[in-house]
Formats: structure tokens, sequence, C-alpha cells
């Protein structure tokens, strides 16, 4: 990942086959079909019955710049151990991105990159960083030399720096990090890693991460004036034709049509 980082799956507990268990507190693999086992697992990721998908979990081991570790640990329903810098000297490995990924700060996103920079300006950039980091892992050394503290000699280094880590999650959290993580809006570093970590998410539950596609990842949401926008502009009758020719499911026509029904114009309260 990166120029130096991984992503490792150690180990994992359970799949599909242990939602469906948990979801019909069954034992054993019972008679049912795989397109059984697939609806129901549908079912609950669409209607967001979560608990029987927080039966599988995933434990991964990861290496990634520091910057990307503490956007990550702004997802707290995981389980992790993360290198410690008092206990082990810290390696000569930082985070150098590539030249297209020096940006403009974005106009639009205050936390985001914008339009490109001149070559000039993208060697400039990858000079300083690599000038800094280079005089910050000189003075780490040259204190570790004196015998200072560890913890205190690490105090200078930056966020370049790469870390490691154990991630265990359940797939019910996992999926919620990749809705986040996968969004164009992410940042790219931490969004490379996610597309790798949805790709162990599909081996492990492959009909659960199709059911994370179709109602989660790549689903909208609409706010209640937004949908009374819709609803005004909307043609019913063409909609009537385009659900006769769909293969949607009656189930599923209905829950459709439920949700385009007239929004509630006062509180209950």
């Amino acid at each position: 990942m990166l120029d130096k980082g991984f992503v490792r799956l150690v180990d994992y507990l359970g799949g599909d086959a242990r939602i469906v268990q948990a979801a019909r507190v069954s034992y054993g693999e019972g008679t049912k079909t795989v397109r059984e086992d697939a609806a129901l697992i549908d079912y609950l990721v669409r209607h967001k019955h979560t608990s029987p998908l927080e039966q599988v979990v995933l434990t991964f081991h990861l290496k990634m710049p520091i910057f990307v570790a503490r956007q990550w640990l702004r997802h707290r329903t995981a389980r992790l151990n993360e290198m410690s810098g008092r206990y082990s000297v810290m390696q000569d490995e930082f985070y150098l991105p590539d030249a297209g990924e020096v940006r403009r700060q974005s106009q639009q996103n205050k936390q985001g990159r914008g339009d490109e920079v001149p070559p000039e300006l993208q060697r400039r950039t990858l000079e300083l960083l690599q000038t800094g980091q280079q005089t910050a892992y000189e003075g780490y050394q040259e204190l570790l030399g004196e015998d200072v503290a560890r913890e205190l000699a690490r105090v200078n280094l930056p966020l370049s720096l790469y870390t490691e880590m154990y991630w265990q999650i359940d797939l019910h959290n996992l999926f919620h990090f990749l809705r986040l993580r996968l969004d164009a809006h992410a940042q790219f570093e931490i969004r490379a890693y996610a597309e790798v970590m949805a790709e162990h998410a599909r081996a492990v539950a492959p009909l659960a991460y199709g059911a994370f596609e179709e109602h989660l990842l790549y689903a909208k949401t609409f706010s209640r004036s937004e949908l009374e926008l819709l609803l005004e502009a909307l043609d019913r009758e063409a909609l009537g034709r385009a659900l006769a020719a769909s293969d949607l499911r009656k189930t599923r026509q209905r829950e459709f049509l439920d949700k385009l029904a007239p929004v509630p114009t006062k509180t209950l309260i």
C-alpha cells in the first residue's frame, strides 16, 4: 500500500453462513438454498438489522503513515493494538506521495485537494517533505545515541512516519468504515487502503458485501425538503411502467413505493 505500507488479513471468524445462522438462531448449515440465504442477508442489510453481521469478525495487520492512522482511529468501534515508540525504535520509513498527488488546496472542500500544480512545484514540495523527514530522523537518532528516553526522542518525528497496528472489527462496523472511506471525498491515502480491505470483505462474505454495495455503498438518502421536490417533479405513470419492466421483487417494489409516500409537514411534538 502506498510506498511502504501494507494490508494483511490475519484471521477472520465466520462469513455469510454465520450471518444466516445468527439471524435464524439455529445450528448447522440447515437446508436453505444459497438464493434464500442471499435474500435473507439482503433483507437484513436493507432494513438495518445489523446484529447478525456483527457475528463476523476480521483481524487485519496494517502498516500506514501516522496521519492515515489518526484518521483511522476516528472509527472507535474496533479493537486495536498499535506499535509504540516508547518501547520500539521507530524505523527510517516515511511516506512520500507520488508527484501527481501534490495538488492545490480545494476551493470547494476545506479538507481536500484540488487542481494540479506545475511540475516545478511538485518537485519542490517533495524535496521539502523529504528534507524535513531526513532532518527529523537524524535528530531522533542523535538523541537515541545519547541514551535519551525513546518516549521523548520520538516527539519531533513527523506524521509521515509509518506505524503498524493489529485492527479487529466486526463486519457491520467494517461496512460503516468502508462506506465513509471509499467515498470520493475521503483522503486519497486512506481510500487506497479501504479499496483493498473491501476486497478482503468481499472474499470473506460475498453475499453480505453485495448487499452492502446495493443498499449502503451506492445508495443515496434525501432530506425531507429534497424528497418534497422529488415528489413534486415525479411522473407517476412513467414510474409505474419502469417498475413493471424492472426485475425488483414485489416486496422491494412495495418498499420503494412506501418511500415515496407524502412527507409529513408537522412534527409529532
